[in-house]
């Protein structure tokens, strides 16, 4: 898989290849950064183990087969490979997780891997985050109508959003606070309140990951958090970072308080897994972590 996008052979390089993966012909390399992406898109297949990413076993079944090969493309080293090599199927991504919803794929090692997320709407789509730039994302960008607006979460996961930006003519919104990642911005969020940023768009203000941490609420319906909540696919929960807070705990604990008077069904980071739940479990699930955070 060339870092383009362009369809080519997977060529495994056999000596970087982690023991602790499951014998077989899929595999991933010991060059794994540990983004957790691979694992986002094939639970169960592939797991963490001595704190890389590995296949539990091998892949059985068409689905199972298509999800390795997303975990292929979604992975920002090239760490995921098949003895024999070959070509993913058509369609993986944008891979659709509700109806006007998908992840982009093709994570950016520049981001730490991770997720960005394209919704389709008629007054114009959103790209929230930014994938590495590739001409296989441009192309169902424009099937798709291209992009009206790249909604940037917070400054670590930029990626590639000024080159999507220019080949779309999008308007590029980010905090200023975290501005400096890209100065190319067009629309700059300013203090803490909700924005309203475009039809059924809130922007929220959620300092503590970063300064100019930022979250997007979409129909009231997605929240699109950045690196600020996530969803612990382990433990079945809503989870927050501390080990990879990088400005305040006190202030990301606060900013989530704030958040909990919003509505919303589905959770989807840029590191973490993604969940959909009835937004009352939601709120519930934010005011006991608001809690917890509390009490760390």
């Amino acid at each position: 898989m060339a870092r383009d996008g362009r369809t080519v052979n997977v060529v495994p390089v056999l000596k970087h290849r982690n023991p602790a993966s499951a014998p077989g012909d899929w595999y991933i390399d010991t060059d794994c950064i540990d983004c957790a992406a691979s694992r986002i898109v094939a639970p169960g297949l592939i797991v963490r183990r001595g704190e890389l990413s590995v296949f539990a076993r091998q892949p059985e079944g068409e689905e199972e087969e298509r999800a390795a090969w997303r975990a292929v493309l979604v992975c920002p080293t090239a760490s995921v490979g098949r003895v024999g090599g070959g070509s993913p199927p058509a369609n993986l991504f944008p891979w659709q997780l509700a109806p006007g919803v998908s992840m982009c794929g093709y994570n950016a090692r520049s981001s730490y891997g991770a997720s960005s997320y394209l919704v389709a709407r008629s007054s114009g789509n959103l790209l929230i985050d930014s994938p590495r730039f590739t001409r296989r994302l441009v192309q169902a960008f424009t099937e798709a109508g291209g992009i009206a607006h790249v909604l940037l979460s917070h400054q670590d996961d930029v990626a590639d959003a000024d080159r999507y930006a220019r080949e779309f003519g999008a308007r590029v919104w980010i905090h200023e606070h975290d501005r400096a990642a890209a100065p190319y911005a067009s629309d700059i969020l300013t203090g803490t309140e909700p924005a309203w940023i475009a039809e059924g768009v809130l922007a929220i203000p959620v300092p503590g990951h970063t300064r100019g941490s930022v979250v997007y609420v979409v129909d009231g319906t997605y929240l699109f958090t950045g690196d600020s909540l996530a969803w612990d696919m382990k433990r079945g929960d809503l989870t927050a970072f501390r080990d990879a807070c990088w400005y305040s705990w006190e202030e990301q604990t606060a900013s989530l308080e704030r958040l909990t008077i919003q509505r919303f069904e589905w959770v989807l980071p840029g590191h973490g897994g993604f969940a959909h739940r009835p937004a009352e479990e939601m709120n519930q699930r934010l005011r006991a972590l608001v809690e917890r955070m509390r009490e760390s």
